[in-house]
């Protein structure tokens, strides 16, 4: 049999393109297929372009399929998706109160090629793609990142027929009741209460959910860490017009924030990936890659947030029913909203998905809750309804400070005496979360005055917070 003789035109004939891979091809080749014929040779060099990655340990062909995905790999990077070189204009509120990280961020968002609009609230500060407190709306994309990792993220608030003085009087039994009552971070109960967002068919249809299962079980009804919490406090309200019917005045209350725990995690986490392969973009807006809700891909994630954002809620139902037995009482009110979602709502007079990373849904007529911080009083709002918004308000006061920063500029006994002088008892939390590194919750709120009306405030005495 003669010799194996190929040319870099066979390999061009084939798909190959001009570059190091043919020569190295066609050395391999005829060092060590030099019997094979002719026609076998094509179809094995067919198979490595096709399929490089299977070739990568092949101890003969490997150097070839290493240059094939060099190669392929540049051409992904040559083909990023150009952003528009100046952003679409977006409303802001209280800007002078925001960081310039924050505001850079969402100035890319403003450049992507699916953006339809897109507002800052007052509370914003810098986070990973989108800032938080950022609004924005695309056109059939959504962005993982976009929404966040802890999916569903929200406020919960139950009023009950109790007097401050109940609160002043039972103080360290509050305290108790929360500590055996509510777990955070890597603590878990050793037998939490089933749910019926645990039997979801999506756990069984997509396959991240799948692999998720067990641990949504373990954490159903627990807390994040971070700047998570349970709370009693001082409800007052306000508005003599108010949906609960209530008279005005003050309630004992509790208040929860937490979300959607390891499931929202990585269910972020792993169709963030997919979409930085499905939507590559330059480094400075990479972490805000898009999925098509016309994609499998797409569509999954969407199912998987809306669990995740269900899984949440139920997670908050378990803490104010564990509390409301514990106190023996039934709550007279609730309020529940949530951030850290996408909404299919109507912008501009076309359906566009909105994502709210930590901004409250603020429609006309929407309740929420808007926390200040363990010593500052949180909002009762009623949305406005305001399209230059995108309907949406903060979802907080906002960090001012990073929690390194707030670590290094403030000492435990400092916070210990910020918190006896304002009558708040802690349980767990830490100094990065001290008062101190948060905003003004009454300036966020005048700068969103035309965003919401307040029917009431809500003021922390017995906090539970992470360790």
């Amino acid at each position: 049999m003669p010799k194996l003789k190929l040319r870099g035109k066979d390999l061009v004939a084939i798909g190959y393109q001009e570059g190091p891979a043919i020569g190295t091809a066609i050395s391999v080749m005829h060092q060590h297929y030099k019997r094979k014929s002719f026609d076998d040779a094509i179809s094995i060099l067919k198979n490595i372009l096709e399929n490089p990655e299977s070739f990568t340990n092949d101890n003969k062909l490997a150097p070839v399929s290493r240059l094939l995905l060099q190669k392929s790999e540049k051409e992904k990077i040559e083909t990023l998706l150009a952003l528009a070189e100046t952003p679409q204009s977006y409303e802001s509120f209280g800007i002078e109160g925001i960081e310039r990280g924050a505001i850079a961020q969402m100035e890319t968002a403003m450049r992507l090629p699916v953006t339809v609009a897109g507002a800052l609230m007052p509370d914003a500060h810098e986070g990973y793609g989108l800032p938080i407190g950022g609004v924005l709306a695309t056109e059939n994309a959504v962005i993982p990142y976009g929404v966040g990792m802890d999916i569903g993220c929200r406020m919960c608030l139950t009023v009950y027929d109790l007097k401050p003085e109940f609160l002043e009087k039972n103080r360290a039994k509050l305290k108790d009741l929360i500590l055996e009552n509510t777990r955070f971070g890597q603590s878990v109960f050793d037998k939490p209460m089933d749910d019926e967002v645990l039997s979801r068919p999506e756990f069984k249809e997509i396959p991240i959910l799948k692999k998720l299962k067990q641990k949504a079980v373990d954490q159903i009804g627990s807390s994040g860490s971070g700047n998570h919490f349970v709370e009693f406090g001082i409800v007052n309200i306000s508005d003599v017009n108010n949906e609960f019917h209530l008279p005005i005045g003050e309630y004992v209350g509790l208040l929860s924030h937490s979300g959607s725990r390891g499931l929202g995690a990585n269910i972020a986490q792993h169709f963030t990936k997919v979409a930085m392969d499905k939507t590559p973009l330059p480094k400075d807006a990479k972490n805000l890659a898009w999925l098509s809700l016309d994609s499998e891909e797409g569509m999954e994630y969407w199912l998987a947030m809306n669990l995740a954002g269900d899984y949440a809620s139920a997670n908050h139902a378990h803490i104010h029913r564990r509390l409301a037995q514990a106190l023996g009482q039934q709550p007279i009110a609730t309020v529940e909203n949530h951030h850290n979602f996408a909404w299919k709502e109507q912008v501009n007079g076309r359906e566009a998905i909105v994502h709210r990373k930590g901004a409250t849904p603020a429609g006309e007529g929407v309740l929420g809750i808007i926390p200040g911080s363990m010593t500052a009083p949180g909002f009762i709002v009623r949305g406005k309804g305001k399209p230059i918004s995108l309907n949406s308000a903060s979802h907080g006061a906002g960090r001012k400070m990073s929690r390194r920063k707030a670590q290094e500029s403030f000492s435990q006994s400092q916070m210990n005496n910020y918190l006896k002088v304002h009558g708040v008892d802690l349980v767990g939390g830490g100094i990065d979360e001290a008062p101190f590194a948060y905003k003004n919750i009454e300036q966020v709120m005048a700068f969103q005055s035309d965003l919401v009306e307040v029917i009431g405030t809500f003021l922390p005495k017995v906090v539970r917070m992470d360790k």
